[in-house]
């Protein structure tokens, strides 16, 4: 299998991954497929999912934190890849507001879908409309497996 063929069954892997996460119920600092997650636990367990071990543990954090810390987006740059134009399989890292530091993150499926936890709703797929759009700070790739 050449390289751009096992990357595009990588990427296809992980978007598996991502929908068998629908349904969760919205459970903070959770990861747990079919019981609960939130955000980053939905991308923890996908990161399971794909490498068979845990990216790191998270320190506790609260539903609305107001530090300035970028602790999401560093923690992506120490675990993934950063993307210049996301595919689908990619980590999407949210601003909710430009002045405020990354606090939601989800997975694309498609050019213009992705998959995420959102309070007070289980995971479910999105339209990636402009609303997202507008607030799309980084996108990141999975690792591939050695």
């Amino acid at each position: 299998m050449s390289a751009a063929d096992r990357a595009v069954a990588h990427r296809a892997k992980i978007v598996l991954a991502a929908l068998a996460w629908l349904g969760t119920p919205y459970r903070h600092q959770c990861s747990q497929k079919g019981q609960g997650t939130d955000c980053l636990g939905l991308i923890r367990g996908i990161y399971r999912d794909i490498t068979g071990g845990e990216p790191e543990s998270p320190p506790p954090y609260a539903r609305f934190e107001r530090g300035r810390e970028e602790t999401m987006l560093e923690a992506a740059q120490r675990n993934l890849i950063l993307t210049d134009h996301p595919l689908p399989g990619d980590v999407l890292l949210f601003r909710m507001r430009r002045t405020q530091p990354v606090r939601h993150c989800g997975v694309l499926i498609a050019p213009d879908r992705f998959v995420h936890a959102h309070q007070g709703q289980s995971v479910l797929g999105a339209s990636l409309s402009p609303f997202w759009r507008d607030r799309l700070a980084a996108s990141f790739a999975f690792p591939e497996p050695q």
